[in-house]
């Protein structure tokens, strides 16, 4: 598979650009970015192409890895569906419901696979531990904590989306992605932010009968920061296992689960739909935490 970078950022170049051009069985075509010198330079260092046209490099390729902000990815996630390409996406896959939708239909229409990275579900611990407890089912209730320090001085994770969305939209998708698959899909939505910073509560009602609770934060105090999340129900209770791969490996997993969807055709779990359905439930907090707000 042939597959080319669009973004040129700190995640880009921690994790995206190594796992591409490791990956023994891609063939790393090319590196686009809003800035075309950083472009270059990723790609010098990687042994690949830097692309000044977007539509050059789609047009090129059989897939597309995104490393851009949510509100830029959405929109050449779609374009990129729309010249035949796989994607391989980042969490969350917009920022509003509407754009979601938009990558959704585009990838369904143009017959192109879709996988969303989100990290826990493709570390090899931490996803065998999600389809165990989903088997085992008779789940009471849910705790989760994503609890991160970003906005400091030497963070490069410091964006202007996560500073202007918070942590709900930067790490509520990654407990979502854990919570659902175990305890089914959202039927109810609590929120409010009376935390310190940019800390919001959520209080979720299940499909299967199962409440969880999700604490997330990106202005905690570095030591307490960390994830957690634990189950209770018939079987007691259970933690989820801390991942022992780094992201590059995880995303390497992402992209061995991008090339089977594109060869079957059969959906990941963790595709544009599923996707779309955490950026839904998460647009129905924000609007109750901007009405906490008010």
């Amino acid at each position: 598979m042939r597959i080319g970078l669009l973004g040129t950022g700190p995640w880009a170049q921690m994790a995206h650009a190594p796992a591409l051009s490791e990956h023994p069985d891609l063939d790393f075509a090319g590196v686009w970015g809003r800035r075309p010198e950083a472009a270059k330079e990723l790609a010098e260092r990687h042994g690949t192409r830097a692309y000044d046209d977007v539509d050059a490099l789609l047009a090129d390729v059989d897939a597309v890895a995104v490393a851009l902000p949510p509100d830029v990815q959405a929109g050449l996630a779609a374009r990129a569906a729309r010249a035949g390409c796989h994607l391989l996406l980042d969490k969350p896959l917009a920022l509003t419901v509407e754009e979601g939708r938009a990558v959704v239909e585009a990838a369904r229409e143009a017959g192109v696979a879709s996988v969303v990275f989100f990290t826990t579900r493709f570390q090899t611990r931490t996803e065998a531990w999600i389809t165990e407890q989903a088997e085992r089912g008779g789940w009471f209730t849910a705790r989760a904590q994503w609890l991160g320090s970003v906005f400091t001085d030497d963070s490069p994770f410091a964006t202007p989306w996560r500073r202007e969305k918070g942590a709900l939209w930067d790490v509520g998708p990654h407990a979502l992605s854990v919570l659902l698959p175990v305890l089914g899909d959202v039927r109810r939505v609590a929120a409010v932010a009376p935390g310190p910073g940019d800390t919001a509560y959520l209080v979720l009602g299940h499909a299967g009968g199962a409440s969880s609770t999700l604490t997330l934060s990106l202005t905690a105090p570095p030591a307490a920061g960390g994830a957690e999340v634990e189950l209770r129900g018939e079987a007691g209770v259970t933690l989820l296992p801390e991942g022992a791969e780094g992201a590059v490996a995880a995303l390497m997993r992402a992209a061995d689960a991008l090339r089977t969807a594109a060869r079957t055709g059969q959906p990941h779990a963790c595709d544009a739909g599923f996707a779309l359905r955490v950026t839904e439930i998460l647009a129905a907090a924000e609007t109750m935490l901007h009405g906490d707000a008010g």
